[in-house]
């Protein structure tokens, strides 16, 4: 599955195998990607075990999801279903040790058909989950910052009508901005820059009016 990560590096034998027999192969991860925020936008979903590290694990499950908010799968013994339950994580799913290739295979695919269905908003060769606030265009990671993702998921939510400058603040930014409309012109001037030349010309200035996107 494209997007597929797997905590840590080296899993046990018995992960290794399953996923090799379901013809699964994630990105491996080790401790320092995990930092990497960056990084995360070519995770779409990130399967991490517990193994005899568990307290450790979750804690590094904890920090991803409040970093990046990626779906999580945990892989846990049965004996350690009670501890992930007590932790109070937000898991897309859990599956135990030994797993069955079939079954692992299938939660996989069920989550990546969510995410695709239901998180991802695509124009195009861009591509926007909302589940993670992470941007692709052609298949390469955008680095937007947070009011440039929703001004960008705004647009391709609502295209081909024209946005006031005053629509756009109050729809977007969430309150009325009085006098400062400038803000959503450097917006816009920087998310012209970041998708590229070409497809600078999506976003469209209606002179003295607005925008219009697509």
């Amino acid at each position: 599955m494209n997007g597929l990560a797997l905590f840590p590096a080296s899993p046990s034998a018995e992960l290794a195998s399953a996923l090799r027999s379901a013809a699964l192969e994630p990105i491996l991860l080790t401790t320092e990607d995990l930092d990497k925020t960056e990084e995360a936008a070519n995770w779409s979903l990130v399967i991490i075990e517990l193994g005899d590290e568990p307290l450790r694990r979750l804690r590094n499950a904890r920090r991803l999801q409040d970093d990046t908010g990626v779906p999580i799968i945990l892989a846990v013994q049965k004996d350690q279903i009670a501890l992930i339950m007590d932790e109070g994580l937000t898991l897309a799913d859990f599956i135990v040790l030994p797993a069955e290739p079939l079954e692992l295979r299938a939660r996989v695919r069920r989550l990546a058909a969510t995410l695709t269905t239901e998180e991802i908003l695509r124009y195009r060769d861009l591509e926007l989950n909302t589940a993670t606030y992470q941007a692709m265009i052609a298949d390469r990671p955008a680095d937007l910052t947070y009011m440039e993702y929703e001004l960008l998921r705004f647009f391709v939510e609502n295209p081909s009508r024209v946005w006031s400058r005053e629509q756009l603040l109050s729809k977007v930014w969430g309150y009325e901005y009085y006098g400062g409309a400038r803000t959503v012109d450097v917006h816009v001037r920087r998310l012209r820059s970041k998708i590229g030349e070409q497809r600078a010309a999506w976003i469209t200035t209606v002179r003295s009016v607005g925008y219009r996107f697509g």
